[in-house]
């Protein structure tokens, strides 16, 4: 039997264990309360820290970032418009057969609407250490560009002959940027260009010619003729080198002097004359027209230009017809310092200075010695009643070789 000690002892103990419990539900409760206040509040500091690295982000570059081989890492948008601008490399040059990168300060390497672009391709709203890398494929692109130029070569055929020029040898610099081709130096091909214009030229050029009165003389080209046109053809050449074009013909690319620029007689046989021309002779007074190899007209009495006083004599050489007119008022100054205005029915003129073909209607003196003193101011003077059958057989651009 518990005796009433014992059971005093017991109940003590079982309140002592009651008061530890309590005290331990109470302290577990305001732990529970306290982790509870601290789990809320590093959640509100996440958040808040997110808030800013999203806002921070918002604005700024993740940390490996690379445009155009420059770091833009936790820069804005300005800020790496900037450096690319000072560091990046925006030019290719070819020089002594290498192609070097290079950057020249003048030149604007990048938009900030790209690094915009780059910007938003990268962009994550939270930081992240991911690579990122953008690189210039304008460069990569002009470099495959240099490389394809600097090995080309083109055959350029002109009146017979075909000159090769190969781009290392012609091209001294050239530049790849923005997204373009430029020549810095090509003036080794332009050079050979125009050695290859006098050598091929026919404007200036002597050469024997037989007359229709059947004397073999000299005649040298004046306007009649052609060139090359270095400035087209060096075009064409340098096109030719990025397109990989093997082969150009001259004949595009030609020109002439006078009234026309377009370069006459390329591919003509005899000398470049063909086989329809002119003939003045000033020593026979004559005037022969050759159609087709064969004389179509003969005019035996026209006057020339004055021979023995001023500057009036027809000009000797080589030009040809600039175009026809029908019913035209010559305008000049006689010697005396008068001014003249003569209306002729048929007008072909040969040279820039005003010499041409054409009636006469006021000459009374159509001697053979007439163009001696009394000739014309360098025309050559046709009788009314010849003159038609000249004008139906001359043709626009025939030649004119005046002996």
């Amino acid at each position: 039997m518990t005796s009433r000690k014992d059971y005093r002892k017991k109940n003590t103990q079982g309140s002592k264990y009651l008061i530890i419990a309590g005290v331990a539900v109470i302290v577990l409760a305001c732990a529970g309360v306290w982790g509870h206040n601290a789990y809320q509040q590093h959640q509100a500091t996440v958040l808040a820290e997110n808030k800013k690295q999203v806002a921070y982000n918002k604005k700024h570059f993740n940390a490996n970032v690379t445009i155009y081989g420059v770091k833009v890492g936790k820069l804005t948008v300005d800020q790496a418009v900037g450096k690319i601008q000072a560091k990046a490399v925006n030019k290719l040059v070819y020089k002594d057969g290498k192609i070097s990168s290079v950057r020249d300060s003048k030149l604007t390497t990048i938009s900030k609407e790209q690094v915009q672009k780059y910007f938003d391709k990268q962009y994550t709203q939270l930081p992240t250490d991911q690579s990122y890398n953008y690189e210039n494929t304008a460069l990569k692109k002009g470099k495959s560009k240099l490389k394809a130029i600097s090995a080309a070569s083109v055959d350029y055929s002109v009146a017979g002959k075909t000159f090769t020029l190969a781009a290392k040898d012609y091209l001294t610099q050239v530049s790849y940027y923005n997204g373009a081709v430029h020549y810095d130096d090509a003036s080794k091909l332009m050079a050979k260009l125009e050695a290859m214009d006098k050598s091929v030229k026919t404007l200036g050029k002597s050469y024997k010619f037989k007359t229709p009165a059947g004397s073999t003389i000299t005649v040298t080209n004046q306007s009649y003729g052609w060139g090359i046109w270095t400035a087209s053809a060096k075009k064409a050449v340098l096109s030719a080198y990025e397109t990989g074009k093997k082969t150009i013909d001259g004949k595009n690319h030609i020109y002439g002097e006078g009234y026309t620029t377009q370069g006459l007689g390329y591919g003509k046989s005899n000398n470049g004359l063909g086989n329809s021309y002119v003939v003045v002779s000033i020593a026979r007074q004559d005037i022969w027209i050759v159609v087709n190899g064969k004389v179509a007209v003969t005019v035996s009495d026209v006057v020339t230009g004055t021979e023995n006083k001023g500057d009036n004599a027809t000009p000797k050489g080589v030009w040809y017809i600039m175009y026809k007119q029908q019913n035209a008022t010559l305008r000049g100054q006689n010697d005396d310092g008068s001014n003249y205005a003569s209306k002729v029915s048929y007008w072909m003129p040969f040279t820039m200075s005003g010499c041409g073909l054409h009636d006469a209607s006021w000459r009374t003196n159509w001697s053979s010695t007439a163009y001696l003193e009394g000739g014309s101011h360098g025309c050559v003077n046709i009788r009314p009643s010849e003159i038609k059958s000249v004008w139906n057989a001359v043709t626009v651009h025939m030649p004119v070789i005046v002996y």
